[in-house]
């Protein structure tokens, strides 16, 4: 008989968030017949063994090398057949409460496709990307020049659930009859933007996407190392594969702005880098003395 929920969490290089993500998720789970996958990017830290000694329960899969994160959450989803599917990322703590409540809003709504939670910050602050639209050439020209309530649904009440477009993959929650109609993660996403294509899909397929006011903690970016060449380009890449995926009947003349924005952004961002890590070189002291 199938499970009421596969947990899927892919990891790289983060045993210790890893190990406290899964103490948060076991506690979770507690009542509710689920089990939990890990997905390991070959990572060279002590996260095969942490996981072998300190959770064997939990079904690994060790890859020799690193596959990405729509590769690495599907080569599990294919594996398990639950009703429900959760995408959750190693850098979260979950609340006692909020695997069930989330479970069952889905229950009783049918129409919903997937959800996603209030994530908070280490700080407790409300992180602004738990609720985000669609990025359509319209609301990413927004965001990029700085206007961001439409991306963020900012009218949308943090108590009380409401229907949002993209569901974050920090917490993705999904219906398995969903993801047989519309599709698994599209794997020409390595990392970033496979959550936002995902979630169009679900729309395009007639599925509702829901904010629910339950809670995660999200260690937003600790398990990545943004301040590299491969996470600036891997990010804004990702963006232009879902442009071209979605908007590229467009007329040249619509587009191209949209395009420009992007690798103007994806520059900016990477001078920024080069110019912080100069320094960094320069003077490591005083940068030490502002991180402390």
């Amino acid at each position: 008989m199938a499970k009421k929920i596969s947990i899927v969490i892919v990891s790289y290089n983060v045993s210790k968030l890893l190990d406290e993500c899964l103490q948060s998720v076991k506690r979770a789970l507690q009542g509710i017949d689920g089990e939990v996958w890990v997905v390991d990017n070959r990572s060279v830290d002590n996260t095969i063994d942490m996981l072998r000694e300190k959770h064997p329960d939990v079904r690994l899969i060790a890859n020799q090398e690193n596959v990405g994160f729509a590769r690495a959450n599907n080569q599990a989803i294919r594996q398990s057949d639950a009703e429900y599917v959760l995408l959750l990322n190693p850098d979260t703590v979950v609340y006692e409460n909020t695997l069930r409540g989330v479970l069952d809003f889905m229950d009783q709504h049918p129409e919903a496709g997937g959800a996603g939670v209030r994530m908070l910050t280490r700080e407790g602050l409300r992180a602004p990307e738990s609720r985000r639209s669609i990025p359509t050439p319209w609301v990413a020209m927004l965001k990029m020049l700085g206007a961001t309530r439409r991306y963020y649904m900012s009218h949308l009440s943090w108590d009380e659930p409401g229907q949002i477009e993209v569901i974050s993959g920090a917490f993705c929650l999904l219906r398995r009859k969903a993801l047989d109609q519309v599709g698994l993660l599209d794997e020409d996403f390595f990392m970033y933007g496979e959550d936002i294509d995902l979630s169009y899909r679900l729309l395009k397929g007639g599925w509702q996407n829901w904010f629910l006011p339950f809670d995660i903690i999200h260690y937003k970016g600790e398990s990545t190392q943004k301040s590299s060449f491969r996470y600036v380009h891997t990010f804004y890449q990702a963006m232009l594969i879902f442009f071209r995926k979605h908007y590229g009947h467009l007329s040249f003349f619509f587009a191209l702005p949209v395009k420009v924005a992007i690798y103007s952004r994806a520059t900016l961002a990477l001078l920024q880098m080069m110019l912080d890590n100069l320094r960094r070189f320069i003077n490591p002291n005083k940068f030490k003395r502002n991180k402390s």
